[in-house]
């Protein structure tokens, strides 16, 4: 949890009401200092569970993020959804259902606490999941955050699962293999779109480029030969 995160809901708590006296202080300072313990542990934590660092998405990268799916509605899916942030986001932003996948328990729990403070608790879902087991087939946004290692693995399978005119954003590392429809941000806060049917259709298009080259280059070489 970020430390102004912290101090909001420090003040949050203590400025709820009057009903709660001593109950309310002592429930504000034990859930401060719970979150702020979960929040120091949950770099390591991920780890043992992903083997992926939590880097929490900035403010601007959300932000991003959202810009590139401006005018989609529709199931959205955030694959290790970390504390919840995209997910809330994408509900704010008209996304129904919109699910987050996130094995570390941990983060879970504060996603789960960041959706009741927003007013989200019930309407948005967050399932200790393992995203490759995830069926991805009615997803028709897909924000993905996650370690470069795992984009080629993820590449497949999104291309496998994912419906036509489903749009796959990412942010900081791009899909090395795919072309991107559109781009915003720039440097670390940058947020690329993915169409997951041109994506596709290039993928498609490749093999008979490369058999075309293949054959030019045959073609050069046999009249090399005869000359």
């Amino acid at each position: 949890m970020d430390h102004d995160d912290i101090e909001k809901l420090a003040l949050e708590l203590h400025e709820t009401g009057s009903a709660w006296g001593p109950f309310q202080m002592a429930a504000s300072t034990g859930l401060v200092l719970y979150f702020a313990w979960a929040g120091s542990l949950a770099l390591g934590l991920r780890k043992v569970y992903l083997q992926v660092p939590y880097v929490p998405s900035s403010v601007k990268q959300v932000r991003n993020m959202m810009s590139l799916l401006q005018g989609r509605s529709g199931k959205l899916v955030d694959l290790g959804s970390g504390d919840g942030r995209i997910v809330l986001e994408a509900y704010k932003q008209g996304f129904r259902p919109t699910v987050g996948y996130e094995l570390n328990p941990w983060l879970l729990q504060l996603s789960n606490f960041r959706a009741w403070r927003a007013g989200c608790y019930g309407k948005v879902f967050f399932r200790r999941e393992d995203l490759w087991k995830a069926d991805l087939s009615d997803c028709n946004n897909v924000t993905v955050f996650l370690a470069p290692s795992l984009v080629p693995l993820l590449e497949r399978k999104l291309l496998s699962e994912l419906p036509d005119g489903a749009c796959v954003v990412t942010a900081r590392f791009p899909f090395l293999n795919w072309i991107p429809t559109s781009i915003a941000g720039d440097s670390l806060e940058t947020a690329w779109a993915y169409n997951i049917t041109a994506v596709r259709q290039a993928g498609r298009q490749m093999p008979s480029q490369r058999l075309n080259l293949l054959h030019k280059t045959q073609l050069c070489r046999e009249n090399g030969k005869d000359a």
